[in-house]
């Protein structure tokens, strides 16, 4: 049994940053903040999850079902992540590329302290916990100082080469001239070895930058992920499933007319249309697998949405399923997610490991969370910085996806748009 206790939140920006401070005492702690953003679902403006009751941690090897053991046994909120790698358990798949972050495949826990934001009104639900405890941690969120500890500048690496970015892309797409794929989505990672950073204080800077709608720090003992993710997975609403895959992106401008000019370009471009429809077609057929008959439809096509670097091209799938359906079974058949691998999806993610260098993990995972009556939500992990405090490893990847009409140049300086915000933060 969960103790719930709603409290009045008169200044909600400057509060978020003290909960999060607070939540450095903890080992797991999930935060999940939707700075605002108008979107059409969503459940809550930030969520906290902290402390550990139960957990689950895995490999890939029939992570899915333990999962779903776990789901059904603690009937509780759930809060974790699901690394791109869980593709193996899905499919004959393997992941042989370098690892220097070395986290688990699969991590959830059930967490002992809830906070629930939506607009001013705050639910903090505490599980086998007393009113006592949470007025004194209330009290202590707004008191609460995180120590201050060494944040050097890394030195940043660049994992593929440029000349052999090109090299591999123009590989790609002799693959989708053969007619092997239609799609991928190629990625390459940037790292920094010794590094030491504060966790916190990188996310802090990076939020401030993109203000995501689904914006994420997750830490589990040392490690972390720095999360400013434009774009959702996959949410359950009841019978409702929500799929949102972003294919598209064109740079912001601060001339106004320039900024139009580009939004409109992004909405008419064949090439970026291209790619988006091939994903939401590949959604639709995921989506189907546990869908009621006939119920997949596409509620918005190709729609532009602006974001503080880029402009981005959204589309919106939904589905039907029915109340015996596992939310595990509709996460299984539609991860990973197309927008990350490419179509058909298996043959692009058999290319993807024989291209890149470096291991996925959790970069183009997914984190987010269960709740107790089978609802979830989930982020695509793009646009992040992952961190291993204990080796001092530290990584972060972009990518974009190639088509036929894709020219390797134009992809190499869509990855670099990317990994602006990343450099940024990491250069203060």
């Amino acid at each position: 049994m969960r103790t719930v206790v709603t409290k009045k939140i008169n200044k909600t920006s400057l509060f978020k940053n003290q909960l999060l401070n607070w939540a450095q005492q903890f080992n797991e702690v999930v935060f999940l903040d939707a700075n605002h953003y108008h979107q059409q679902y969503s459940s809550y403006d930030c969520i906290l999850a902290v402390d550990a009751f139960t957990s689950v941690k895995t490999d890939y090897v029939n992570a899915f079902e333990d999962l779903k053991q776990y789901q059904q046994q603690t009937k509780d909120w759930l809060f974790g992540y699901l690394s791109y790698d869980l593709k193996n358990d899905t499919e004959d798949l393997t992941s042989g590329n370098f690892d220097g972050l070395d986290f688990p495949d699969l991590f959830f826990f059930q967490p002992k302290k809830l906070f629930l934001l939506k607009e001013n009104v705050l639910e903090i639900q505490y599980l086998r916990l007393c009113d006592d405890e949470i007025e004194s941690d209330f009290e202590d969120i707004f008191t609460y100082r995180q120590p201050t500890t060494d944040n050097r500048q890394p030195t940043i690496q660049q994992r593929i080469a440029k000349e052999s970015y090109l090299e591999k892309v123009t590989e790609m797409l002799s693959h989708i001239h053969r007619g092997d794929i239609y799609e991928a989505n190629f990625c390459m990672e940037f790292y920094a070895e010794n590094a030491c950073i504060e966790p916190v204080d990188i996310y802090f800077k990076l939020n401030a930058i993109s203000h995501p709608p689904f914006a994420t720090y997750f830490k589990h003992n040392h490690q972390y992920l720095l999360c400013a993710s434009p774009e959702r997975y996959l949410r359950k609403e009841g019978n409702k499933v929500i799929s949102q895959p972003i294919k598209g992106t064109a740079k912001r401008h601060s001339d106004k007319e320039l900024d139009e000019q580009s939004k409109s370009d992004l909405a008419q471009n064949p090439k970026e249309r291209s790619e988006n429809i091939m994903i939401v077609d590949l959604v639709r057929n995921d989506l189907s697998h546990t869908a009621t008959k006939g119920s997949v439809v596409v509620e918005e096509l190709c729609g532009i949405y602006s974001f503080e670097q880029v402009h981005q091209m959204i589309s919106t799938v939904v589905a039907t399923v029915e109340n015996s359906t596992s939310p595990i079974a509709i996460l299984k058949s539609t991860f990973p997610m197309g927008s990350m691998t490419g179509a058909p999806k298996i043959s692009a993610m058999k290319i993807i490991e024989d291209l890149e260098e470096t291991k996925r993990g959790l970069y183009s995972g997914a984190v987010g969370y269960f709740t107790p009556n089978n609802d979830f939500d989930f982020n695509v992990v793009i646009r992040s910085i992952l961190y291993n405090a204990q080796n001092k490893y530290l990584s972060f990847s972009v990518g974009s996806a190639i088509t036929s009409q894709a020219d390797p140049e134009q992809e190499y300086e869509e990855c670099l748009l990317k990994a602006k915000a990343m450099f940024e933060v990491l250069s203060k």
